[in-house]
């Protein structure tokens, strides 16, 4: 029973995440990149602005993650992050905000 409860929970490292982008149209308007990892939010943030498998938006324009925005959603399964990715960049949008990433 308990390999069986750790495996279950082994499943659950995926992470979404949210940076904070500053003026990323060149509007003088702030923007969000929403992605989600199998690392920390922080591991993955310090990769996008050293250009590991970056965004380039981020790598641009990225300031900071915005943990008020995904931390109550992580640790999650795969499946669970990819749809949670797309359901967090669509509630930004529709309150307005410049979204990148969110497939």
């Amino acid at each position: 029973m308990i390999k069986k409860a750790t495996r279950l929970l082994d499943r659950r490292h995926h992470n979404v995440y949210v940076v904070y982008l500053r003026n990323p149209n060149g509007d003088g308007k702030a923007g969000y990149y929403v992605g989600m990892t199998g690392l920390t939010p922080e591991q993955r943030f310090q990769n996008h602005k050293a250009g590991i498998k970056a965004a380039s938006v981020v790598k641009r324009y990225g300031e900071r993650l915005v943990p008020k925005l995904y931390e109550h959603l992580n640790p999650m399964t795969f499946g669970a992050a990819k749809v949670m990715e797309a359901e967090l960049a669509e509630d930004l949008r529709k309150r307005g905000y410049v979204v990148f990433g969110g497939h």
